[in-house]
């Protein structure tokens, strides 16, 4: 694997409204009970910084980084912020999770949420973030696993959406099926067994608006985000292709039966 691996979703706009939905409750519930005010905490990944304002605000006054290899989106991230009323208490940096510019032992707790699926190397990303963390802290790491979405009504342009996806994803260096394998990284980062606390939660998408939002910002990104411009240039799709996965996505979303379930895969590793 390449540690350079590409980012399969960007940041188009379909995207960034999902990324913005997150929250540490709905996304980091797992690690939010060992947060104490204090902690010094380490957000890999942050995006546009929704979860590390939610963060920062539970271990504050302690200070709180949020690393992003995508320059660009920090100036949301820090609008983010400053619209929680942390911007005093929050860095967000440019960096690389496979070569984290701190020194050893420098955080009470490392999180990064839906990050490793994306790395070409995870075994060394959780290496890092596990030498920046203090003895006696906690390396939090939560992924989704697309194989084990599951959905109703069965929709065969969801079942060619999941083919399609992993085949980008990988096609990007990164494993779209990550969250079975956190545990195994885990170790092989240098965790042992007795160190690490796994679990699982789930997103579900089932009402109306529910399905309306996530069903639409999938459409989109199916035709007009990173995803697509790979899967067409990369020759794994057509934009025919593309255009039938999102009138599945609208089929799914339209249907008063429908739902969709999200399976997340948790560690946290105590150092």
């Amino acid at each position: 694997m390449s540690e350079t691996a590409t980012y399969t979703h960007g940041h188009h706009p379909s995207v960034l409204r999902s990324h913005t939905w997150r929250t540490a409750e709905n996304s980091a519930g797992y690690l939010l009970p060992t947060l104490r005010p204090g902690m010094t905490l380490l957000d890999v990944g942050c995006g546009p910084g929704t979860i590390t304002a939610d963060l920062a605000a539970r271990v504050s006054p302690g200070r709180v980084v949020g690393l992003e290899r995508a320059e660009g989106i920090l100036s949301q991230a820090s609008i983010t912020a400053a619209e929680n009323g942390v911007a005093d208490r929050v860095e967000f940096v440019v960096g690389d999770v496979h070569a984290l510019d701190f020194p050893d032992d420098t955080f009470d707790v490392v999180h990064a949420h839906q990050v490793l699926q994306h790395v070409g190397d995870p075994v060394l990303a959780l290496s890092e973030m596990r030498r920046v963390c203090k003895p006696g802290g906690h390396v939090a790491a939560r992924d989704s696993d697309y194989s084990a979405f599951f959905w109703y009504p069965e929709i065969p342009a969801l079942d060619e959406w999941v083919k399609f996806y992993c085949q980008v994803a990988r096609a990007n260096g990164g494993e779209p099926n990550a969250g079975r394998h956190l545990k195994s990284w885990a170790r092989r980062a240098g965790f042992d067994a007795a160190q690490i606390t796994a679990t699982t939660s789930t997103w579900c998408f089932a009402t109306e608006s529910e399905r309306e939002w996530w069903g639409g910002l999938w459409a989109e990104r199916a035709v007009k985000s990173d995803f697509a411009k790979v899967a067409v240039e990369g020759g794994l799709a057509t934009p025919e292709d593309l255009e039938r996965l999102a009138e599945g996505w609208l089929d799914w979303a339209g249907d008063e039966d429908g739902w969709l379930c999200i399976p997340h895969a948790e560690i946290l590793c105590r150092v």
